[in-house]
């Protein structure tokens, strides 16, 4: 055996010998939570596919009544017919929202509030991620509008239904990448100069993180707790738009090659779709948390987020600019 032969085996052996305990360690925190939902309504956005549709199974599993919010009513029919089918729970519905329009959301909204008497859980779990420059129906940059103003419009839209069924949560899916950016540009909120997806996605995740402290220390007091999170580095249909990224970085004939091994590589180390889901599972359910508002979690426990998802101010004012961004304050 050569040189180089000897040197692979040895990184084989290393990788084969590490792999087991290295996955125990990205797996993550558990949601050891046995607690039921029994006539608990829950909505989730994004559940066709991904962490949010295995936190609309496990819901569906703890007895409560599952609302589908999606864009695309085929894929999430699919979903639903195969929730209904591994947990036995009938009572798992769809219904129409587009993030990257107000007018959807504020129809989805309309529906909700005239269709139900009770809304205990609203988990914010849809997202977009690294797509280009593109924009939604109302003019704002995607990722921001949708991960961000989306969530932002419907979850003001249901609170007072979320008032009514409490005590009731808000749970609010961000990300560690928040830590990768200084913060929102209010001077450039639409991010119209100099646009970098990479960049647009962690001032949106950091959007999400402020949003949901804001909420808490609005609804302080009337039983409605606001919490964020970060699931993991997972592989899901939220990466779809990655390799348009990695094509501007390194070209077109490389690119695909690049994305193959970066999806590799999360696949190998990064968490299914059960684990990332946990710790939205956990802030939904567990009754040691049914109190506990305006913090970010990671692994199903509070991680403190970075100065700029800390900052209260910040937080104040991007409450402020998006409300007159999606129309709820001239």
């Amino acid at each position: 055996m050569g040189r180089l032969s000897r040197i692979a085996a040895i990184v084989v052996l290393a990788a084969a010998v590490l792999y087991v305990p290295v996955r125990r360690w990205t797996a993550g925190g558990v949601c050891e939570s046995q607690a039921r939902m029994d006539g608990k309504t829950v909505i989730i956005t994004g559940a066709n596919t991904g962490i949010g549709k295995v936190t609309a199974k496990d819901m569906a599993e703890r007895g409560a009544r599952v609302i589908l919010a999606c864009r695309s009513l085929e894929k999430a029919e699919e979903a639903a017919k195969e929730i209904r089918s591994q947990s036995g729970n009938k009572n798992v519905v769809v219904h129409k929202l587009d993030l990257a329009s107000l007018t959807s959301v504020r129809q989805f909204a309309k529906v909700i509030n005239d269709a139900e008497t009770r809304l205990d859980v609203l988990i914010n779990n849809a997202g977009v991620y690294v797509c280009p420059r593109w924009e939604t129906e109302d003019g704002f940059e995607m990722q921001f509008g949708v991960n961000h103003l989306g969530h932002f419009l419907l979850t003001n839209l249901l609170l007072d239904l979320l008032k009514k069924s409490a005590p009731s949560r808000v749970v609010t899916v961000a990300s560690e990448a928040h830590i990768f950016t200084n913060g929102i540009d209010f001077d450039d909120i639409n991010y119209e100069n100099n646009y970098d997806s990479e960049e647009s996605y962690y001032r949106s995740k950091v959007a999400n993180i402020l949003f949901s402290r804001e909420l808490a220390r609005r609804l302080e007091g009337t039983g409605v707790t606001s919490n964020s999170l970060h699931p993991g580095i997972i592989y899901t249909e939220i990466n779809r738009h990655r390799e348009d990224y990695i094509r501007e970085i390194v070209g077109a004939q490389l690119s695909k090659v690049a994305n193959i091994l970066m999806e590799g590589f999360v696949r190998m180390i990064g968490k299914t779709w059960e684990e990332g889901a946990q710790t939205t599972i956990c802030c939904a359910v567990a009754e040691e948390w049914q109190n506990t508002t305006g913090l970010y979690f990671s692994d199903c426990v509070p991680k403190e987020p970075s100065a700029a998802g800390g900052d209260d101010e910040a937080a104040a004012r991007l409450w402020d600019v998006s409300e007159r961004m999606v129309g709820l304050k001239s």
